[in-house]
């Protein structure tokens, strides 16, 4: 039996954040990783670290997404 399911937006948006949170804190443990590193290329770390921004970025705007409007 094939019942067919399809995700409605909330949850694929959920999904992504769970996916780019999880992108986020692996990042987090490169940058870390490297900074110890005595030979540490700045360039490499530079990327990394914008790489990281980026996604936050893009976690804020699913989060808000998801956050309903209240109008007090």
């Amino acid at each position: 039996m094939n019942a067919q399911y399809e995700m409605s937006h909330e949850e694929i948006a959920r999904a992504k954040l769970e996916v780019l949170r999880r992108e986020h804190r692996d990042l987090d443990e490169a940058i870390a990783a490297l900074a110890t590193q005595s030979l540490t290329h700045s360039l490499t770390l530079q990327r990394l670290k914008k790489q990281k921004l980026a996604l936050k970025d893009r976690i804020a705007r699913i989060e808000d997404e998801l956050t309903p409007d209240i109008i007090a």
